[in-house]
Protein backbone atom coordinates (compact mmCIF):
# COMPACT_ATOMS: atom_id res chain seq x y z
CA UNK A 1 0.00 0.00 0.00
CA UNK A 2 1.79 3.13 -1.21
CA UNK A 3 -0.85 5.59 -0.05
CA UNK A 4 -1.42 6.43 3.59
CA UNK A 5 -4.54 5.05 5.31
CA UNK A 6 -5.95 8.59 5.42
CA UNK A 7 -5.52 9.05 1.66
CA UNK A 8 -7.11 5.67 0.98
CA UNK A 9 -10.01 6.21 3.36
CA UNK A 10 -10.92 9.45 1.59
CA UNK A 11 -10.03 8.63 -2.03
CA UNK A 12 -11.67 5.25 -2.58
CA UNK A 13 -14.85 5.63 -0.51
CA UNK A 14 -16.25 8.47 -2.63
CA UNK A 15 -20.00 8.09 -3.06
CA UNK A 16 -20.50 5.67 -0.15
CA UNK A 17 -23.61 6.18 1.98
CA UNK A 18 -22.82 5.41 5.62
CA UNK A 19 -23.30 3.03 7.35
CA UNK A 20 -22.33 0.44 4.76
CA UNK A 21 -21.81 -3.32 4.75
CA UNK A 22 -18.38 -4.69 4.00
CA UNK A 23 -19.61 -6.05 0.66
CA UNK A 24 -21.10 -2.72 -0.43
CA UNK A 25 -17.95 -0.92 0.68
CA UNK A 26 -15.76 -3.27 -1.34
CA UNK A 27 -17.94 -2.75 -4.43
CA UNK A 28 -17.66 1.03 -4.09
CA UNK A 29 -13.92 0.87 -3.52
CA UNK A 30 -13.49 -1.34 -6.60
CA UNK A 31 -15.53 1.14 -8.68
CA UNK A 32 -13.33 3.95 -7.40
CA UNK A 33 -10.15 2.14 -8.46
CA UNK A 34 -8.81 0.86 -5.15
CA UNK A 35 -5.77 -1.40 -5.61
CA UNK A 36 -5.94 -5.10 -4.74
CA UNK A 37 -3.86 -4.77 -1.56
CA UNK A 38 -6.28 -2.18 -0.17
CA UNK A 39 -9.29 -4.33 -1.06
CA UNK A 40 -7.69 -7.37 0.56
CA UNK A 41 -7.05 -5.41 3.75
CA UNK A 42 -10.73 -4.42 3.93
CA UNK A 43 -11.79 -8.02 3.17
CA UNK A 44 -9.76 -9.24 6.16
CA UNK A 45 -11.02 -6.54 8.54
CA UNK A 46 -13.04 -7.78 11.52
CA UNK A 47 -15.88 -5.33 10.85
CA UNK A 48 -18.97 -6.51 8.99
CA UNK A 49 -20.39 -2.96 8.86
CA UNK A 50 -18.54 0.32 8.49
CA UNK A 51 -20.26 3.29 10.13
CA UNK A 52 -18.01 6.10 8.87
CA UNK A 53 -14.84 6.71 6.84
CA UNK A 54 -12.95 6.60 10.13
CA UNK A 55 -13.74 2.86 10.34
CA UNK A 56 -12.03 2.36 6.97
CA UNK A 57 -9.09 4.47 8.10
CA UNK A 58 -8.76 2.43 11.30
CA UNK A 59 -8.94 -0.91 9.45
CA UNK A 60 -6.22 0.22 7.07
CA UNK A 61 -4.08 1.70 9.84
CA UNK A 62 -4.11 -1.54 11.85
CA UNK A 63 -2.84 -3.42 8.78
CA UNK A 64 -0.29 -0.76 7.70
Amino acid sequence: MRETPLEVSSKYVHGVTWPVSKGELLEAMERNGAPDDVLQTIRSADLARFVAPSDVHQALWVQA
